[in-house]
């Protein structure tokens, strides 16, 4: 008799990095229309209304191909420290960032953890195409998306550093 069904973890780690977002996105909410709202963005900002679906779509992208890389590793296994690993402190940037930008209204400190997250997540993609090439295209996504935040964030500081 099985105690976890088959699928179990495959949807837990496809979860598993929602729960970061949905807890970030308490604070989000409430500083959009507030101070986030008169920040100087670029032109090139996305709308505020993209970037729920869109976090949406990579995390569940990143969380499959992380479910891919436990299954093919047969677990948590010794083999799987580094792979998951560099995904589970990747993880932990990504969630800290929300925080501190929103949060504390620190962007520079937001960029330098924005530049970290896409570090471990160009890391974390390159230990997984030795293990599962499919896991690693998966990323593919959250690495340009990256780019794209960490530009945007840099913009954001540049352009409202000395703004009290």
């Amino acid at each position: 008799m099985e105690v976890v069904p088959a699928w179990a973890p495959a949807v837990g780690f496809t979860l598993l990095p929602h729960a970061g977002g949905f807890l970030g996105s308490n604070i989000t909410k409430r500083e959009i229309p507030t101070w986030y709202g008169t920040l100087q963005k670029p032109s090139w900002c996305p709308p505020n209304w993209v970037f729920a679906p869109v976090w949406g779509t990579l995390y569940t992208s990143m969380g499959y191909g992380s479910y891919l890389v436990w299954k093919e590793l047969g677990g948590f296994s010794e083999k799987a420290l580094v792979p998951l690993g560099l995904y589970a402190g990747n993880l932990a940037l990504n969630w800290a960032w929300t925080p501190i930008f929103f949060g504390a209204h620190k962007v520079g400190w937001g960029l330098v953890t924005l530049l970290l997250t896409t570090g471990t997540a160009a890391a974390t993609t390159a230990s997984w195409y030795h293990i599962k090439k499919t896991a690693a295209y998966l990323m593919v996504p959250y690495l340009a998306w990256l780019s794209l935040a960490s530009a945007l964030n840099y913009q954001i500081w540049k352009d409202n550093h000395n703004k009290k």
